[in-house]
C-alpha cells in the first residue's frame, strides 16, 4: 500500500486473503457489468445522442432536445416504455413522492407489500405527521408485514383483493433494516400476484440502490412504475443531482404533470447546463455500480474474517449495492464510520459524529466524503444509532479506493481495541 495510509501488517495480510476469496464473485460482477455497459451503449446509439443534446436551455426550456433524448436513453436502459429524468428531483424520496402524488387521488388506497418503507418516506405517506402528506389529501395507506427472514409474506399477499388498491408498493432495497433486498425475479412474483387479483392495480417499485446490479430492472419484471435517485447508482458518480421515474408511458406522463403543472408536464423545464453530466453519468453508471459491488464484496469478506456478521455474505448474490455490517455497539459503529471517512477523497479530515437528521427518528452517524454531497454511489457508510448497531456501507467510484476505505475502517476499529487479536494472528 501507499505509505501515506498506515495499515497494520496483520490487517494487510488478512485483506489479501479476503480479496483472494472474493475473486470468483468479482468475475460474476464483471460479467454483469459488461452486459449492462453494452446495454447502455446501445441506449445511447439507439437514441442518436449527439453533441447538440448537451446544450443548455434556460427559462421555460421549450424545445430542449437533450432533455427528451436523455429520457429515451434511460427508458431503453431500464427496459421501460418511458422515463422522466430531471435535475429538478432533489432526492430519490422526491422522485418517489412525485410518482405517488402523480398517480394517487383523494379516496385512493395504496399498500406496501414489503413492510414499513424507508424512513424518509414516512412523512410523505403520513406514518409520521407532516404538512402536505398523502394522508392529508385523503389517501389511505396499509402494509403487509414481512414474513420470516424478512421476505415478503407471499401467502398473506395472495389473499388480498387488490381491486381495492390503486398502488401496490415494493421497496427493492433493505433500507435501514436487515431484511434481504429483493431480486427482480422476486419482484416479478409479487407483481404476478397483484395482477392476477387486479390487472388495474399499479405495481410501483422504489428502485434506489438497485439500478444496474442485475442485467434487468423491475420494469422488465412486471413493475408498472419505478423511481430512484441520480446521486445513487444511475448517476454514475457524475450527475450532481436529480432523479428519475420510469415505466408505462401513461403513468410517467401523469407524473410529469405533477412535477411541473397539469397541461405542460414534460414540455417545460430548463436543463441549465446539467445535460452533459447527466448523460455522462448514465454512461458511466454500469461500470461504477460494478466497482461499488466489488467494494461491498471485499468488505463482507474482510469483516467476516474479522468475526462480524455481514449481510449479504460475500458468497451471496446481490441485488443492490448495500452491505450491512453488524458491529454490535454504538462506539464500534462510530469508529467504523470514522475510518471510512478517512478513506474519502473529500473531507477526509472530518470526524463523523452522531446527529439528528430530517426524516429520521434516531440520530444518524454518516461517513460521506464525496464530490457530490450525499452521493451514496461514492463510498459512504451511515447508520442510525440504534440496535443492532449496523453500518450500512455503499458505493465506491472505483474498487481500489473503495478497498482502501474499507481497510481504514478496519484499522480504526483496531486502534480502538475493537478487533479480536486472535483472528488477526491466524
Amino acid at each position: 500500500m501507499h505509505p501515506y495510509f498506515k495499515i497494520d501488517e496483520k490487517l494487510k495480510r488478512l485483506a489479501a486473503e479476503a480479496e483472494e476469496k472474493a475473486q470468483p464473485y468479482f468475475k460474476c460482477i464483471e460479467e454483469t457489468t459488461r452486459y449492462n455497459q453494452q446495454k447502455m451503449l446501445a441506449a445511447f446509439s439507439s437514441a442518436g445522442v449527439s453533441e447538440s443534446h448537451f446544450a443548455e436551455s434556460t427559462g421555460y426550456g421549450y424545445g430542449d432536445r437533450g432533455r427528451d433524448i436523455l429520457d429515451k436513453v434511460y427508458a431503453y436502459a431500464f427496459g421501460a416504455e418511458d422515463a422522466l429524468v430531471r435535475h429538478n428531483f432533489v432526492s430519490g424520496t422526491h422522485a418517489l413522492t412525485v410518482a405517488l402524488f402523480g398517480i394517487l387521488r383523494p379516496g385512493d388506497k395504496f399498500i406496501s407489500l414489503t413492510g414499513t418503507p424507508y424512513d424518509t418516506i414516512h412523512s410523505v405517506i403520513g406514518i409520521k405527521k407532516a404538512s402536505g402528506s398523502l394522508e392529508e389529501f385523503g389517501v389511505s395507506y396499509e402494509e403487509v408485514p414481512l414474513a420470516a427472514f424478512g421476505k415478503p409474506d407471499t401467502e398473506a399477499i395472495s389473499k388480498i383483493d387488490f381491486s381495492k388498491y390503486k398502488i401496490a408498493y415494493i421497496q427493492r432495497s433493505r433500507g435501514y433494516s436487515l431484511r434481504p433486498s429483493l431480486f427482480c425475479d422476486e419482484i416479478e412474483e409479487l407483481a404476478n400476484i397483484v395482477k392476477k387479483s387486479s390487472p388495474s392495480c399499479i405495481v410501483m417499485v422504489d428502485n434506489c440502490y438497485g439500478e444496474f446490479v442485475e442485467k434487468t430492472e423491475p420494469t422488465s419484471h412486471g413493475a408498472d412504475l419505478m423511481a430512484g435517485s441520480l446521486i445513487k447508482n444511475p448517476g454514475g458518480g457524475i450527475a450532481k443531482t436529480g432523479g428519475y421515474i420510469a415505466g408505462r408511458e401513461e403513468l410517467v406522463e401523469r407524473c410529469a404533470y405533477r412535477l411541473t403543472t397539469p397541461g405542460t408536464g414534460r414540455e417545460i423545464g430548463a436543463t441549465l447546463g446539467h445535460s452533459r453530466e447527466m448523460f455522462m453519468g448514465a454512461f458511466h453508471a454500469p461500470h461504477v455500480v460494478g466497482e461499488a459491488l466489488k467494494t461491498a464484496v471485499f468488505a463482507s469478506a474482510l469483516f467476516e474474517m474479522l468475526g462480524f456478521e455481514c449481510t449479504p455474505r460475500f458468497t451471496e448474490p446481490r441485488t443492490d449495492i448495500i452491505e450491512a455490517i453488524l458491529l454490535g455497539g454504538a462506539e464500534k459503529l462510530i469508529a467504523f464510520c470514522r475510518g471510512i471517512q478517512r478513506g474519502a477523497p473529500v473531507d477526509s479530515f472530518v470526524t463523523p459524529e452522531p446527529a439528528d437528521m430530517p426524516g429520521y427518528d434516531s440520530q444518524v452517524v454518516m461517513a460521506a466524503g464525496a464530490f457530490t454531497l450525499g452521493a451514496s454511489i461514492e463510498l459512504s457508510a451511515d447508520a442510525p444509532i440504534r440496535e443492532p448497531y449496523t453500518a450500512f456501507l455503499q458505493g465506491g467510484l472505483n474498487y481500489h479506493s473503495g478497498r482502501t476505505g474499507v481497510l481504514l475502517a478496519a484499522q480504526s476499529l483496531l486502534e480502538k481495541g475493537f478487533l479480536d487479536e486472535e483472528r488477526l494472528s491466524v
